[in-house]
């Protein structure tokens, strides 16, 4: 009874760790142009509670991403939980990253480098990253 209890609260603790980490990532993006807007927060907050539903006070999760993002000087220690996610929940990131970089209308040289390193370090074909691209592109 006991141990049900200790998992289910290691299982809260590790999905607000991972949350925060995948938040993180989104925020990183967001700022890689040095114009973060409340548009691209709403973006990362809708994209937390579709991957983690059962969250609970996601603006204090942002908040904390956001620290945690502004006190870091690289993107790997972020991108380890995404690695375990399934193909389909990358690819919803790298749907929301893409729609982040795309919401002033253009992407720099840093947000294209971005988001090719990003494919190389979450092991998705740089294909389906074009690819959605391409769809966040036309459904603008």
């Amino acid at each position: 009874m006991i141990f049900k209890f200790l998992n289910k609260n290691k299982e809260k603790t590790g999905s607000k760790v991972e949350s925060i980490n995948i938040a993180c990532l989104l925020i990183h993006a967001a700022k890689i142009d040095e114009n973060y807007t409340s548009e691209e927060r709403e973006m990362i907050k809708k994209t937390v509670k579709k991957l983690f539903p059962d969250l609970d006070n996601l603006d204090e999760i942002i908040t904390n991403a956001e620290q945690k993002e502004n006190d870091s000087n690289h993107i790997q220690e972020f991108t380890k939980e995404v690695k375990s996610l399934s193909t389909e929940n990358k690819i919803i990131i790298i749907e929301t990253l893409w729609r982040i970089i795309l919401s002033d209308g253009k992407s720099d040289i840093y947000e294209n480098n971005l988001m090719r390193r990003l494919a190389g370090l979450l092991y998705l074909d740089d294909k389906i990253v074009g690819e959605t691209k391409v769809k966040v592109l036309n459904n603008k």
